[in-house]
């Protein structure tokens, strides 16, 4: 699957998002080391902290498939600049070494390193290497 096909299924997958309270929604498609792909949107919560992110959404889908393993993720919104992963996601994207996160909105695309996004996130309070 190329960038702009991980891209365009995060597209799609975003207008699945329930975002009734803040109408942001997002989507982001995960890709696994095997190939396969897996969807996640934002699901709101009128108690907005128990919302989930649609990066924490297409993970938890990968995960309950049985997948742990993965290469890329492509976030997207309809924003100015492109979206970015909160604090919380990036921490879960380093759990699972997700090491390239591409943000897009309508007109640009953005890729980063986790390492960008989250220095040192796999050290940790455990010291891991």
């Amino acid at each position: 699957m190329t960038d702009n096909d991980l891209i365009t299924t995060a597209w799609a997958t975003r207008e699945n998002a329930y975002a009734p309270y803040s109408n942001f929604k997002v989507g982001a498609a995960l890709l696994s080391t095997d190939g396969q792909t897996f969807t996640g949107c934002n699901v709101e919560n009128i108690s907005y902290g128990l919302t989930n992110c649609a990066e924490r959404v297409a993970i938890a889908n990968a995960i309950s498939s049985g997948i742990s393993s993965f290469c890329t993720i492509a976030i997207v919104a309809d924003t100015d600049t492109p979206i970015s992963p909160c604090g919380a996601c990036r921490q879960v994207l380093a759990e699972f070494n997700i090491t390239r996160i591409l943000t897009s909105n309508k007109s640009q695309t953005l890729i980063f390193t986790l390492n960008e996004l989250l220095p040192r996130a796999t050290t940790g309070i455990l010291n891991r290497p």
